[in-house]
């Protein structure tokens, strides 16, 4: 039981776990109709629809993400004053992202008019990308407290061979990996919102969206994987 088939499934299962097995399409797609727009054009065109379908498909799963954010705070916001105020901050911009996002899928799919989808897209990105950097400090900040943990536990571990010590500080090594997988992919995706916000050369180029796209996605796999 729950060999390398059994976790594919369980992780596919979760709305995650399909949501970074798309993602992963749709960027894959995007650097290879990049990499084939000059030299093979009917195979660039194949490509692009691929990415399209993508995207569209990934809004259509986040039907009604914005909740997560919601129950978030009401279940417990942080452990410390100002992870509080940073998990408010944080789930709201993400809350503010995903319901937006529906209104942005829905113009680009024909139900609303499609003239909308740009303010839209704005909205939706402004409110992912303010909502990831407050993420981001949160997280850096939850490693540091770790860091000083550990180093204390490693003391008294020294001192007297204490096996839930190193119990603790093998599961905070493991948070911390998990922290920055997360901070790997919340980077990665206010790269492809600022391409969003304010578009320039770096940030909206298709190797640059590309590989922040996957950077994201894989970095996701790894924290949905079943352990």
């Amino acid at each position: 039981m729950n060999d390398t088939v059994d976790k594919l499934v369980i992780f596919l299962a979760k709305r995650d776990g399909i949501d970074k097995l798309v993602k992963t399409f749709q960027y894959v797609s995007k650097l290879v109709h990049w990499h084939v727009e000059a030299t093979h054009p009917d195979a660039a065109m194949r490509f692009k629809q691929w990415e399209v379908a993508s995207g569209l498909g990934r809004k259509a799963f986040r039907t009604g993400r914005f909740l997560t954010g919601f129950n978030a705070l009401r279940r417990g916001p942080g452990a410390t004053p100002t992870l509080k105020v940073l998990a408010v901050l944080a789930n709201a911009g993400e809350m503010v992202y995903f319901f937006f996002d529906h209104f942005l899928w829905l113009s680009r799919i024909g139900t609303l008019d499609a003239k909308l989808a740009r303010r839209m897209s704005f909205i939706s990105a402004l409110g992912e990308s303010f909502g990831y950097i407050f993420f981001i400090i949160a997280d850096f900040i939850i490693m540091k407290e770790g860091i000083e943990t550990e180093r204390r536990l490693l003391i008294s571990s020294k001192e007297d061979g204490s096996e839930d010590a190193k119990e603790s500080t093998r599961k905070i090594r493991a948070e911390r990996v998990m922290r920055l997988m997360a901070v790997a992919a919340n980077v990665a995706d206010l790269i492809i919102a600022l391409a969003d916000i304010e578009p320039n050369p770096f940030c909206n180029h298709a190797v640059t969206l590309g590989i922040s796209g996957l950077v994201s996605a894989w970095a996701g796999w790894y924290r949905n994987w079943p352990s």
